[in-house]
C-alpha cells in the first residue's frame, strides 16, 4: 500500500474525526472512501463527457435519429413485434 501525506483544510479536521468515530473506522479508511468515490465520480463524468462530445460530432454530422422513429421504436418495447433500434 502507498502512503501519501496530504495537508488536510482546518475545516475538515473536526467533521473527518467525527464521520471515523461514527463509523467506527479510522480517519484513513474515511480518507481512502471519499477518494475512492471521488476519483470514480470523475471518471464516469469524464466518460459522459466524452459521450457528449462524440455525439455533438454525429449530430454536426448529420447522422440523427428522427424523434418519431424513436418513439415508435420505445412504443414498441414488450411487445410481440418490437422494433429494432433505429439507426441514422
Amino acid at each position: 500500500m502507498a502512503v501519501t501525506s496530504i495537508r488536510l483544510q482546518t475545516d475538515l479536521e473536526e467533521p473527518l474525526n467525527e464521520t471515523a468515530a461514527k463509523l467506527k473506522r479510522s480517519k484513513n479508511w474515511v480518507v481512502n472512501e471519499a477518494v475512492r468515490e471521488y476519483v470514480t465520480k470523475y471518471a464516469r463524468d469524464e466518460e459522459r463527457w466524452q459521450a457528449t462530445l462524440e455525439a455533438l460530432d454525429s449530430v454536426q454530422a448529420g447522422r440523427i435519429v428522427e424523434g418519431e422513429a424513436v418513439r415508435a421504436w420505445l412504443e414498441s418495447w414488450g411487445k410481440d413485434e418490437e422494433l429494432p433500434p433505429p439507426r441514422p
